[in-house]
């Protein structure tokens, strides 16, 4: 039988908020719930501990687990944690911190393996910063970066043991950040399991922005007509690719509607202002100004917001010129733009059936969505 301890007993007054962090919603669900639902199929039982005045709330949230009850916990975490245990039924124990919401199967799975192999089982991540040992502002001991982790949740363990651990921590009047301290310092070095970067703790406000968010982009770019006194060019340029073409496309800037409709998808999804915005096409400025260089710009205001992009998605509308055969040349071009692999953005080419302006070759219309993730 296995046990989930979730500890859900803090106030999280470093993110900022009136209540408790873990009740807090992400992406429409409580930050508790995703650790509820990762750990229900794989415990026999969860055990949520938290503080009395959470207690109301949080048990709504359980209601959807039948195998899962609140415990109060205490004034520290050490105290929380002895607090479940004692109320314990499986012989493995899994800690987790319910401000972890996204832990996996894979990690839940991996934990309990550990335990079951050799008696502990400790999610970590090698260090990939450089680590040091300070006092007063100085640093005194740089540890060799290969033998450095980084300690996350769950922790699992015999429950006996940990118990006992816990037991005569709290006779010696001892207190620890987690599981693995008090297991080390009472039992035995507990053993670790390689977890993810994802199963991050969410701590500070920040954390609580949505990792990915999209944002939309279009933009429709008319031919010049007969007689309008048309550049003596003959080429269109799009996606900073110049494809040949007989009829020219009208615009303030060098008119590469594909990167305005582009840019504006880049700056939705970082919920910043519109191309018009930052570009305004009053400015003589812009006059023939090379979309690429704007979309330079626009990467910069998207990286000062600590996102950039994961995915792009780009659809033309386009009667003429022909397209297919410049498609690739796009795709290279917008990856060196976007610092992405050529396999995250997506450029699709097609004719309006010969219907609107866009079938009487009238102009282009390109639709462009954008998918930004944290850095």
């Amino acid at each position: 039988m296995i046990t989930a301890i979730i500890c859900a007993a803090g106030k999280g007054e470093r993110a900022g908020f009136n209540r408790n962090k873990v009740l807090e919603e992400l992406n429409g669900l409580s930050v508790l719930s995703y650790s509820l639902s990762a750990f229900s199929p794989l415990a026999d039982e969860m055990i949520v501990v938290c503080r009395k005045e959470d207690k109301v709330e949080i048990q709504k949230l359980l209601s959807p687990y039948p195998n899962a009850k609140t415990v109060t916990g205490g004034a520290t975490r050490t105290e929380s944690v002895y607090n479940g245990l004692k109320e314990a039924k499986g012989e493995i124990v899994l800690v987790h911190d319910a401000a972890r919401p996204f832990v996996t199967e894979k990690i839940i799975n991996d934990c309990i393996e550990s335990v079951k192999k050799y008696g502990s089982g400790v999610c970590a991540l090698p260090a990939t910063d450089t680590t040091v040992l300070a006092e007063n502002g100085k640093i005194t001991s740089v540890p060799a970066r290969k033998s450095v982790y980084t300690v996350q949740t769950p922790q699992g363990f015999l429950t006996k043991k940990l118990l006992a651990a816990y037991e005569q921590a709290f006779i010696d009047g001892n207190e620890f950040t987690d599981d693995s301290g008090i297991y080390a310092h009472y039992i035995e070095n507990p053993y670790l399991f390689t977890g993810e970067r994802t199963n991050k703790k969410l701590t500070y406000p920040e954390d609580f922005v949505p990792a990915e968010r999209v944002g939309f982009g279009v933009d429709t770019h008319a031919f010049y007509g007969e007689g309008e006194g048309r550049p003596f060019i003959n080429f269109i340029t799009l996606g900073g690719v110049k494809i040949p073409s007989d009829k020219i496309l009208k615009a303030h800037s060098d008119g590469d509607v594909l990167v305005h409709a582009l840019m504006d998808a880049l700056l939705s999804a970082a919920g910043l202002r519109d191309i018009g915005y930052y570009f305004p096409d009053t400015d003589p400025k812009y006059k023939g100004a090379f979309s690429m260089d704007m979309l330079e710009e626009v990467m910069r205001l998207v990286r000062a917001e600590g996102l950039a992009p994961k995915n792009v998605s780009i659809a033309i509308l386009a009667e003429t010129p022909r397209l297919s055969p410049h498609i690739e040349r796009i795709k290279q071009s917008l990856s060196e733009a976007l610092n992405l692999p050529e396999n995250a953005i997506g450029v699709a080419a097609g004719t309006n059936e010969r219907l609107g302006y866009v079938g009487e070759k009238k102009g282009i219309t390109v639709y462009a969505t954008a998918l930004l993730q944290k850095i």
